[in-house]
């Protein structure tokens, strides 16, 4: 439950919400209006006096605000809306709402409730002049334009010096790591600034069965984050090359990939250089990428930062990021990459309960990748199940084969061996470390059948 007393949960309510919204508030010039409505989202939300106590205000409800905007005299075409406050009623507001607190309910559907319902307070969903303004665009507008990206740009004609295995490896791996550059997660650390270059956070300084290669970590890991990377002791499972066979398996010009991606920025950059590597080297004929259909955990990708991406690629000085950005540009054109935006990529539910239409499109497909750490949750079901449980177990439900791609940044981890999760407890045992949530580890692990 969120408010579990010293839980990672109740530290994301109580400490990583209140900076949020105080970040969101300085961002953009918000009327008086929005301010005032983040700031009694702000005391809703707030953690109790007592360090123990789940009790609180209860959770507010979505705003069903509908009519006509008085700035434009123009019908504010609320069907949309209409329809996304009826899902958010069967995904348990009408349980929650004006029931219960913020620290009372699962922690996956609280985070996920708090992003719609920011959303609303900057109005966001309108009617009005805010309508449609992504409020954590500042954040991502400043990732992208900093000198981290185009450092890892220009680092991509380094790959024609590869052979091909070590070229498929380091694209892989910079999909990997670049899970790291998570606005969101920032936050609780030093913030990321909208008005420059974003702040990076001081922790940043199974396959099919059970066969997952695993490395004991370090006391010193370091992080790498490149598309040039290379595997480290902060890589606890790796099942990198189940996947490649897994693709070298299907017959030529028919493997369908789909990617879920995480963040947008400097994620999703090494995520679409991900997918031209597949398309562009034959092991995908097709690929799926999967976004959000609107703002959503400060930086999860929507389509406009697909685009922004793209184009971002598609301007750097080096020969190869120009030609993979022409290549993804053409693919989306000609239809063998695709854009998805699925309400239910914002469920504050586990993808075991995906509807029938999302599960009868990722059964199409050769292989699924779950990019981050919020997907990860959703895929075991957001359940502290034991580390060293079976990946296979809580993924078999799942309609594909498929791929998490995650850097760790919260409790529920599965797939690891004993002896990982013992060095890994004594090794943040002097310092307190928290290593299932420092951002610093990670995981490839694959399940193929």
């Amino acid at each position: 439950m969120s408010g579990t007393p010293g839980s990672f949960a109740r530290s994301v309510l109580a400490d990583r919400h209140p900076a949020l919204i105080r970040q969101v508030a300085d961002a953009l010039p918000y009327p008086p209006e929005q301010r005032r409505a983040l700031d009694a989202l702000a005391e809703e939300t707030a953690a109790p006096a007592s360090a123990d106590a789940t009790s609180g205000p209860p959770i507010g409800p979505l705003s069903t605000h509908t009519g006509t905007d008085t700035h434009t005299g123009t019908h504010t075409g609320t069907d949309s809306r209409a329809d996304d406050v009826r899902r958010w009623a069967e995904w348990g507001a009408e349980a929650y709402v004006g029931r219960t607190s913020w620290y009372e309910v699962p922690f996956l559907w609280a985070e996920s409730y708090f992003y719609r319902r920011l959303l609303d307070a900057v109005g966001y969903f309108g009617p009005g002049p805010w309508q449609g303004v992504d409020p954590f665009a500042p954040f991502k507008r400043a990732e992208l334009t900093g000198p981290e990206v185009a450092d890892e740009l220009a680092a991509l004609d380094a790959l024609d010096d590869l052979a091909p295995d070590d070229r498929d490896r380091a694209v892989l791996q910079g999909a990997l790591w670049g899970n790291r550059a998570d606005l969101g997660f920032r936050i609780s650390a030093n913030g990321p600034t909208a008005h420059g270059s974003t702040a990076e956070a001081s922790s940043t300084n199974a396959s099919s069965t059970n066969t997952s290669s695993t490395n004991t970590p370090s006391a010193h890991a370091s992080p790498t984050h490149a598309p040039t990377s290379t595997p480290s002791d902060d890589l606890l499972a790796d099942d990198s090359a189940a996947l490649w066979r897994h693709l070298a398996a299907a017959p030529p010009g028919t493997a369908a990939v789909t990617v879920i991606a995480d963040n947008a920025g400097r994620e999703l950059i090494p995520d679409l250089i991900l997918i031209d590597h597949l398309l562009h080297t034959g092991r995908a004929a097709t690929a799926v990428l999967h976004v959000k259909p609107y703002p959503y955990f400060v930086s999860d990708a929507t389509t406009s930062d697909v685009v922004d991406c793209l184009r971002r690629i598609g301007q750097a000085p080096g020969r190869r990021a120009r030609e993979t950005g022409a290549r993804l540009w053409s693919a989306l054109g000609t239809g063998r990459l695709a854009v998805r935006a699925h309400p239910f990529a914002c469920a504050p539910l586990p993808y075991a309960d995906m509807p029938a239409d999302l599960r009868a499109e990722l059964g199409r497909a050769t292989l699924t990748v779950l990019k981050g750490d919020l997907n990860y949750r959703r895929l075991v079901g957001d359940r502290m199940w034991s580390p060293t449980t079976e990946f296979s177990l809580p993924t078999g439900y799942f309609p594909s084969p498929l791929a998490a791609l995650r850097t760790l940044k919260s409790d529920v981890i599965v797939g690891l061996d004993a002896g990982t999760v013992t060095a890994l407890d004594a090794n943040s045992a002097p310092n307190g470390a928290a290593w299932r949530t420092s951002g610093t580890y990670a995981v490839v692990q694959v399940r193929t059948v």
